[in-house]
């Protein structure tokens, strides 16, 4: 008899652990590592880049993922540093780590993320911060998707663009810092791709910083053989914005300034995205932009893949945000989902002036074998390295 109750009762106590372990949500804590480099005096400050870029973006989709989340026993947790340099990115990135953090979205150029994926291999990144075509191309880094855009989508979007409206020859104007080479030669490669012509090329090499100077300057300096539009690589802001309406012949601008690609805009609606708009303005008091929108869909392709999974192992969310099974709405109209050549999400790339949406590529009749997005950024034969 005694036995017997003993057997009842041990029974009855395993029960209650079993019921008590499953009704214990799977904790899900997510990093967020921040780090934009002072970008000195500019020519064009008028709109500043908000200082909580992306880290906003990453709160509202811990937000959205727990409000599905605790209907299945799931718990999500951002943990932010936000940082003034590189060796403070590492160092708050290493202490995350040792608290057990394995998942992060970084919002930083590309070295860091180099440094970063370098130092934490057991773990998974999503690049929210630096467009940087080199790391989808040639040294892709395995531990890393990325959710920003890189260089080569946002040219390709604009050039697509230009070709449907017959924009067939065009002026570039190239700022002096690396970051205006890149996009320079995203554009470049672009016009090749999609039979665009360079009628000229300027670099701006003007070191008066009056503003009223500048918009002097433009007529003449925009003065060479005829084009359809001008087309600008000023990432920094030092004098793109001065182009519009200032160029020799009355022109269309686009690239880092007139006409812009990106991968959001307060001026996306469709599809649901205003609801998003409404959410985020609710929170962070501002406008969403791309690297909010970028942090946002990150931290939201892990809660996909850990309702999935029911698992938060990072290497299984890599191995299936990879593969064509990971279900993922970005209010873009279209299923998103990351290349498996180099861990890039596709998407959709709207084409934006400061107060309206123009456009959204791929424009129709740019096709592709397998997936039209892919007619956007570096294709599987351009790339060569290669995703284990």
């Amino acid at each position: 008899m005694r036995r017997l109750v003993s057997f009842t009762l041990i029974a009855l106590m395993a029960a209650t652990t079993v019921q008590a372990e499953d009704a214990m949500p799977l904790q899900v804590r997510i990093g967020y590592l921040g780090y934009r480099p002072d970008p000195g005096p500019l020519l064009s400050n008028v709109i500043a880049e908000p200082a909580d870029a992306g880290l906003r973006g990453a709160e509202l989709a811990i937000i959205d993922s727990n409000s599905t989340g605790r209907f299945l026993k799931q718990d999500y947790r951002l943990e932010s540093a936000s940082v003034d340099s590189p060796e403070a990115l590492l160092e708050a990135a290493r202490a995350q780590h040792e608290q057990g953090l394995r998942l992060f979205v970084v919002n930083a150029p590309a070295a860091s993320l180099r440094q970063l994926s370098a130092a934490l291999p057991d773990s998974l990144l999503f690049n929210a911060g630096s467009p940087d075509d080199s790391l989808r191309t040639t040294d892709c880094l395995g531990n890393v998707l990325h959710s920003l855009p890189d260089r080569a989508m946002l040219a390709d979007a604009l050039v697509q663009f230009s070709v449907v409206r017959q924009w067939q020859k065009a002026l570039l104007i190239i700022g002096r810092t690396p970051e205006d080479q890149a996009y320079a030669g995203a554009l470049r490669r672009a016009m090749k791709r999609f039979g665009m012509k360079t009628v000229a090329e300027k670099t701006w090499q003007f070191d008066n910083d009056q503003r009223r100077s500048a918009q002097a300057d433009m007529p003449l300096f925009t003065q060479t053989a005829e084009y359809d539009a001008v087309l600008v690589a000023d990432e920094r802001g030092d004098f793109g914005e001065y182009l519009p309406y200032q160029t020799w012949y009355p022109r269309p601008v686009a690239g880092t300034q007139g006409l812009t690609p990106t991968g959001w805009h307060k001026t996306v609606e469709t599809y649901g995205a205003a609801q998003l708009q409404k959410r985020f303005e609710a929170l962070a008091g501002r406008w969403m932009n791309d690297r909010d929108f970028a942090a946002w869909i990150a931290v939201r392709s892990v809660a996909s893949a850990v309702s999935k999974l029911r698992q938060a192992d990072p290497f299984a969310i890599r191995q299936l945000a990879l593969s064509d099974q990971l279900p993922l709405d970005g209010f873009k109209g279209r299923k998103l989902s990351y290349r498996p050549w180099n861990g890039q999400l596709r998407q959709p790339i709207p084409l934006v002036q400061p107060r309206a949406l123009v456009s959204t590529s791929p424009q129709d009749g740019f096709l592709h074998p397998t997936n039209e997005m892919d007619s956007l950024g570096y294709d599987r034969p351009e790339v060569s390295c290669r995703y284990p």
